[in-house]
This record gives C-alpha cells, structure tokens and sequence, in this order.
C-alpha cells in the first residue's frame, strides 16, 4: 500500500473562538491582518464583531469585502492589491468558500507575484506565501484543509489552482459564526459536504485508507445534523458538528480528489451563476445512478453507515437504497430542483455538457467512463 495525505497542521474547533481569539492571535507571525470576506456577511453582522475582538486583541485588520461568489479573475487580483497596499502579514479568510479560495490566491500573489492564467493545473504554483488563517462561516466546502483554490475566467470557466502552497497554516472552525445562515444555504452548503464525502469515497485515484475514514464519518455526520439544522438554525451542537463534518469531506477529498458531479457542476456556476452546493445538488442523484454499474460495492458500504440495517442487505440492494435514499434528501432540501430554475433550457445542454468535459483533472476520478452523450443525458433529466 503506497499513499500521501496532506492537511491543514492546525485546527481548532470552539464555538467562540473569533469573539475571545486570545488563545490562538499568539501563534499569528504578524500584527497587521488581512481580512478577506464578502458583502453579505458583513451586511449580517458577522464581520464587526470579529474584526472588533481582534483589534482589542492588539493586531491591525484591514478589511477587504468586495468577494464575489465564484471569484471572477479581476476580482481577485483587485484584492491582491489590496493586500500588498495594507502591507498585509498575514491573510485571514473568513467566509464561504469563495472567500476562502480568494483568501489563498491573495496570501501566495502577494507575496509572490505571478500571472494566475499561468498557475491554473496541479502544482505550478510558486512560493513562499503569506501566513494563511481560514475561517468557514458555511459548512460545506472544506476548503480550510484544502489546496485548491477555485477561479472563474473571463471566458466563464472555473478553473483550479493546485498546490500544497495552498493549505493555510491554521483553521478555525467557530459554529457561533453560522448560526444566522438562512435555511437554504445551509442546505445547499450540507450538500456540498456530502457531495465531497461521497466522491472522495468513490474516487477512482488516489483512494486510501485515512481518505476513507475521513469521508465515512464526513458523512455520516451531515446525514445526522443537516435535518438537525434544518429543523432548528440555532443548535449550537448541530451547527459545530456540520463544520467538522464539512472540514473532514474536505481532508478526504484534498486526498481523494472528487469527480463528476464537480466537473457537471462547474459550468452551471460559471455560465448561470449557480451557487457551488446547489450545482451540485442538482447533478447529484443522476450521477450516482450513472455511476451505479460501478461503484456498486462503495456505494452499498456508504449505505450502511448512514442506515447500519443495510449491512445486512445484498450489495446490490444497499447500493440501490443509497442512490434512492440520496434522492430522498435533496428532494427535500429548500432549494431548487431542476435546472430550468435556475435559468437553463434545452438549447443550454450542448454547452455545459462540452464545458463538463474539459474538466479532465476531476473527469479521471469519476468510478465510471463518462462521456459527452452522458453529460448531455444528465443535464436534460434535471430540466
């Protein structure tokens, strides 16, 4: 058995963690930081409070918040200028994952220039970068224990940037920060997580045993506390467990990297605007019963952790009940539901599915051949 795995070396997890941040501002190498967050959450009043407590806490914030959902190219370089007129010492992202993956382009430009059409792909980045801290406010993209930061281009495709340089130095997961997301991007973001655990599950590269650990109990642990959640937005307990279930589909997947339903998604933000966790969402299910003929025996294993009665049933069956059982679960999420709500029609297939399939570096980890006549045929059953 030959494997690597890399993560984040730093994680804390507690509630409150930004509002009395004298525990961890010690290990900071710099005094002036970087705050890189978006409009709305400083609209919510999610910002202040944090920038207050660290301001009090000795340290100089500069606040950047003009981050856009699927960071558009200039947007980023805007705030790598930014970044370099604050003097910035260390990078904090604080948001979702679009501020989070803006966080890490900013921390690696500013303090090493270099052209970002150049670095799209694995490893072609160049360092060394700013010190990083990433604070998720969303459970659901992981990308506080990921190198992988995701941009859209000018043509409208989302492309990645890859690299080790990419892992911030420390993660701070305070479920205090998520208790006023709204219920449909709790789900969208829930989803997004499991998405990650699943595929990263079912990867066809890189599987490994720490991945697969880390992607069953991701899992299992969404599958508990998004109806949790949903149910009740303040369950402090809920809310702290879907951060860690949402870091931990990202450590899998950063090691067993995701497939299809990323690479059908991708076009659906970066041509409608979708937001990530819905795109996904939304490809889901025919994905998995594309993918059955072959992942059969992994999804019949996902089943029975998140049902243990199903180990007691047939491969087949269990898998069965895994795919409808999904199914099940985003029929019930409060968000839309097929594609034609969220703007595409007909004569949009033809794009997404030729789009979908330039995304080669996840399409390799997908359990089963996919091809353009399947990417067309997944898009037209979500109309």
């Amino acid at each position: 058995m030959q494997f690597e795995f890399a993560t984040t070396p730093t994680v804390i997890v507690r509630a409150g963690a930004m509002r009395q941040p004298a525990g961890w501002v010690g290990r900071l190498p710099g005094k002036r930081l970087f705050v890189i967050t978006d409009p709305g959450l400083v609209r919510a009043g999610v910002v202040a409070p944090v920038v207050s407590a660290l301001e009090q806490a000795g340290l100089t914030v500069t606040v950047y918040s003009d981050v856009e959902a699927d960071p558009p190219e200039a947007r980023v370089l805007a705030a790598v200028a930014a970044a370099q007129g604050a003097g910035a010492e260390v990078v904090v992202g604080l948001g979702g994952g679009s501020s989070l993956d803006t966080a890490k382009l900013v921390a690696l430009l500013a303090a090493t220039p270099q052209p970002l059409a150049s670095i799209y792909g694995i490893g072609l980045a160049k360092g060394p970068r700013l010190p990083l801290v990433q604070v998720p406010t969303t459970a659901g993209t992981g990308s506080e224990v990921t190198p992988i930061a995701i941009v859209t281009t000018p043509s409208q495709e989302k492309k990645g940037v890859v690299s080790p340089l990419l892992y911030p130095d420390l993660a701070i997961l305070d479920a205090e920060l998520t208790l006023g997301l709204p219920p449909d991007v709790t789900a969208m973001t829930g989803i997004d997580a499991m998405v990650h655990a699943i595929e990263a599950y079912t990867s066809k590269l890189k599987k490994n045993p720490l991945a697969d650990s880390l992607a069953r109990e991701a899992l299992r642990l969404m599958y508990v506390h998004l109806p949790r959640v949903l149910a009740d937005g303040h369950d402090l307990e809920s809310r702290s467990a879907m951060l860690v279930g949402s870091m931990m589909a990202g450590m899998a997947f950063a090691n067993a990297p995701v497939a299809a339903v990323h690479a059908l998604a991708y076009p659906l933000g970066g041509h409608f605007h979708v937001p990530h966790g819905l795109s996904n969402a939304l490809v889901l299910v025919p994905v998995l019963e594309y993918n059955l003929p072959s992942a059969e025996a992994l999804y019949a294993e996902l089943a029975a952790v998140i049902n243990p009665a199903q180990r007691f049933a047939s491969p087949s069956a269990a898998a069965r009940w895994f795919v409808d059982d999904m199914s099940r679960l985003v029929s019930a999420m409060p968000f839309a539901q097929t594609l034609r709500e969220v703007g595409v029609t007909e004569k949009d297939l033809d794009l997404l599915a030729a789009d979908a399939m330039k995304v080669e570096r996840l399409l390799v980890n997908n359990p089963r051949l996919m091809t353009l006549e399947a990417a067309r045929g997944i898009y037209a059953s979500q109309l």
